[in-house]
């Protein structure tokens, strides 16, 4: 259910800068051409047909007037995020696409990343007229893959160790196991953060108990169909419902959504009765859409490698995100400042065993699936990507995820499809709770704060988010740590958690030493450091002191750190 193609991709730098590569330099030289190219289109699916064209010339649209293709959301995001307008945001040329309805065709779905349309047709002359308007640019490219699974278990009650302010029921471990319940009970529940799920279908969303809530509160935004605009998107596929339920479900004592109060597009791309290469321009088509409605995350559990046209399958060697064109995709959405989490693929146990696009794409959270232990689940797809990157980016609980069932009973599913929402949503909440990050803040948050950071590996990649961590870090860092050989202590005063904040003490001990007033050691401890910036939680070292004022001494490598903490 994936297709790809080799030009263009937007590579976002880990310190939130964007950095654009020779292809996104290359495709922008291409669209300020006025030469003459040569013409040609190819078959997508059967009787369906993607052309691109040479430029946007002579366009009626300008990036000095951005609210003309834009929302004011999205021009919001991109002020915030110091992302210029740029020639990938203006829209195709309209009198190219008129020039094309006229033929005869039916116009399926419009790209102005990719300046291209595709079309239904069934007349070969037809297709050579269209062929040889002077502003149709010749296309290559090749294939999209597999759904990823979105298989019912039985489900089991795991309780969360401490009070919280929602009564999480069956779903509290796939909330705890993040911390998630820590930004809950502060009020961060993705409030005001708009979410586009790029999906299948989301049969009896608008009846379900799960989502009552949302629609009370107006918070669907809206929904599209980027496969058949005559249908109704609550009458398809349940795949959407379960991953939005995940996200926003709410049924207290029984299913909380990882962002339960974000509002939501329902955007249907994947069409489940065949895979072809048409796919992927839906796809796209609904990540422009997004973008240009102003959404902050897009959450996609879909996967492609493989299709019903097996000239068109994916290698191994075209996951390098520069090759498939939905990885491309969603490196341009990352480029306009839209966090895209996405299901690595339940590929594990397969001869293929590795991602599947857009997972490869360099500049999205791809989710592998773990169990309610933190173990990984023996589906889950394996990195790299085959450039050799670090795949998947972190994991979630995708075996025995609580789900709203299909006729309104509470479920449980297992698949990297359901492991991706529950980041997306806790991505929201810390988003709220950060609203002046970048992007990338947001991610390398998120991967500093997991379990296995300074270690990661192609099974579990950065490992298991702690969303309490990465808010910690994002807290920290707008407070100024951004120097070499820095050190805090936060939060202080502090009752049950304290952590040390430190950056580039490269590869050495730190040792904390904590003294009463009058100057008499009570303890003393070393850890080590990793090779950023990291966080250290000296909570359960420090947990015997009784309330009061303390000394803390922290010193690596001739850094000598010296301050008063408060034990509330």
């Amino acid at each position: 259910m994936t297709n790809q193609m080799k030009p263009i991709s937007c590579k976002i730098s880990g310190n939130g800068n964007l950095m654009v590569t020779r292809y996104v330099i290359a495709v922008l030289l291409f669209l300020s051409a006025s030469s003459k190219i040569i013409v040609a289109q190819q078959e997508t699916a059967p009787g369906k047909y993607r052309i691109e064209f040479t430029d946007k010339n002579n366009s009626p649209f300008s990036t000095d007037r951005p609210e003309e293709f834009l929302s004011d959301r999205a021009i919001q995001r991109r002020i915030r995020q110091a992302i210029p307008i740029d020639m990938l945001d203006i829209p195709v040329n309209p009198s190219y696409i008129d020039s094309i309805k006229q033929t005869g065709v039916e116009l399926l779905t419009v790209s102005k990343w990719f300046n291209a349309v595709t079309v239904a047709c069934d007349d070969s002359s037809v297709l050579e007229k269209i062929s040889n308007f002077s502003f149709v640019k010749r296309t290559v490219f090749n294939g999209y893959g597999t759904l990823t699974a979105n298989n019912k278990h039985n489900s089991n009650i795991v309780a969360i160790d401490e009070d919280s302010y929602y009564d999480y029921g069956y779903s509290a471990r796939q909330i705890n196991i993040h911390k998630g319940e820590k930004l809950h009970n502060m009020g961060y529940t993705g409030k005001n953060i708009h979410i586009a799920v790029i999906d299948a279908g989301f049969y009896n969303v608008d009846a379900l108990e799960a989502f009552i809530n949302i629609w009370q509160d107006g918070r669907i935004l809206g929904a599209r169909d980027f496969v058949n605009r005559q249908s109704n998107i609550f009458q398809e596929h349940t795949h959407g419902k379960t991953v939005l339920s995940i996200i926003g479900g709410f049924i207290p004592g029984y299913l909380i959504g990882s962002a339960p109060d974000a509002s939501f597009w329902l955007l249907r791309s994947e069409d489940v009765n065949s895979e072809y290469i048409i796919e992927e321009d839906n796809w796209i088509a609904a990540a422009e859409f997004a973008d240009s409605a102003g959404v902050d995350i897009i959450n996609t559990s879909l996967g492609y490698s493989v299709f019903d046209n097996t000239a068109q399958n994916h290698s191994y060697n075209d996951m390098d995100g520069n090759t498939a064109r939905i990885s491309i995709a969603a490196d341009i959405a990352a480029s306009k400042g839209i966090l895209v989490v996405v299901s690595a693929g339940n590929e594990g146990n397969d001869v293929w065993k590795y991602i599947t696009a857009p997972a490869d794409a360099d500049s999205v959270l791809a989710v592998g699936a773990i169990d309610s232990l933190g173990l990984i689940a023996p589906f889950s797809s394996r990195g790299p990507s085959s450039d050799g990157r670090i795949k998947p980016d972190v994991c979630a609980m995708g075996v025995k995820t609580i789900t709203q069932g299909t006729f309104g009973t509470i479920s449980s599913a297992s698949g990297t499809s359901v492991s991706a929402p529950i980041i997306t949503g806790l991505s929201a909440c810390l988003w709220q709770a950060n609203p002046d990050a970048k992007v990338m803040d947001i991610q390398k948050a998120i991967k500093k704060s997991a379990d296995r950071f300074n270690t990661p590996d192609t099974i579990y990649g950065y490992g298991i988010p702690d969303f309490h961590m990465a808010n910690l870090l994002l807290r920290m860092g707008r407070e100024g740590l951004n120097e070499p050989n820095s050190i805090s202590v936060f939060p202080n005063p502090f009752s049950s958690e304290i952590y040390i904040l430190y950056n580039e003490l490269y590869g050495s001990d730190i040792n904390v030493s904590i003294y009463d007033l009058a100057g008499r050691k009570l303890s003393d401890y070393t850890f080590k450091t990793a090779e950023e910036t990291g966080l250290i939680n000296v909570s359960k070292e420090l947990a015997h002191l009784s309330k009061g004022i303390y000394i803390i001494t922290i010193v690596s490598e001739g850094i000598k750190y010296n301050s008063r903490i408060v034990k509330l």
